[in-house]
């Protein structure tokens, strides 16, 4: 299966990589069973947004993938601006189901390190609200995460998590790079927070936008500041480069479960915009 130079290839799944799989390489280090072929690296896209981040194209088990590290992010490029560029490719590639990963801090005092959460929702405290392509949608977030991409990921969290796992849990998102005042955790507990990130928003309004399910599996790197006790430089690294491996076992696991159906409902929950002239001509 060929991939030709310059064309964004037909894809219908696609993995976001965060700071949980940063330091290895996905997928090619991963030892899971089933056949799996990296047709090209390196991949960058000309978008309305700017250059592309770069982008891995792989087939596994059948199912070709797009693949892009640490959510797009990188330097020189606004995180938002990022975000754009990013998922403008998957809308044109045609991808319909998303798996986003990453590290988080835990709020919820019943958590420790190693714990790994499927998120089920989330609470948006980042500045990056307005981030969208065309702005021709109308987005529900009633279903914010799609549930069948969930079931997956914690059936194959069960399986190779290295810590306990949760099916659920609300994602609070602030936009760093700092970590949060004990006062901004002691805020979000109160809100009803279980964790926090930096990635999950504007990447769940971005999938809704463009008609494809999203769903993430995080591990918990760390005490959010306040909760239980201080966090450590050490156990965060110890956590980044001997846990990558699990984590990327989830995800192929998790691909290796799905189908690019769509009877989840997630395409159905975004809306044609009524704030266009042409719809007030029409009345």
């Amino acid at each position: 299966m060929a991939y030709k130079a310059g064309e964004i290839p037909p894809v219908e799944y696609a993995v976001i990589g965060g700071s949980s799989t940063f330091s290895l390489r996905f997928p090619e280090d991963v030892p899971f069973p089933g056949e799996l072929v990296v047709l090209a690296t390196g991949l960058t896209f000309p978008t309305p947004y700017g250059e592309s981040p770069p982008f891995k194209l792989f087939t596994f088990n059948g199912k070709k993938v797009l693949t892009v590290k640490m959510h797009g992010w990188r330097r020189g490029v606004p995180r938002g601006k990022a975000s754009q560029q990013l998922f403008w490719v998957l809308r044109e590639a045609g991808v319909k189901k998303i798996i986003s990963e990453g590290g988080v801090g835990a709020i919820n005092h019943l958590l420790k390190p190693r714990d790994v959460l499927i998120a089920s929702d989330y609470l948006d405290f980042s500045m990056r609200k307005d981030v969208g392509l065309e702005g021709d949608y109308l987005l529900a977030m009633r279903q914010a995460v799609c549930p069948v991409i969930r079931g997956a990921l914690y059936e194959a969290a069960q399986k190779h998590a290295p810590g306990r796992v949760f099916d659920r849990g609300i994602y609070a998102v602030t936009d760093g790079r700092h970590f949060e005042s004990p006062a901004e955790i002691a805020m979000l507990a109160r809100l009803g927070a279980d964790m926090v990130g930096q990635s999950m928003c504007p990447e769940v309004y971005l999938a809704r936008e463009i008609g494809a399910c999203y769903a993430r599996v995080d591990i918990v790197t760390n005490y959010a500041e306040g909760v239980i006790s201080d966090w450590s430089h050490e156990e965060l690294a110890d956590i980044f480069y001997h846990e990558a491996q699990r984590m990327a076992m989830i995800i192929l696991e998790a691909l290796d479960r799905l189908d690019a159906s769509q009877d989840c409902g997630c395409p159905g929950l975004r809306y044609h915009t009524l704030l266009k002239e042409d719809n007030r001509e029409q009345q």
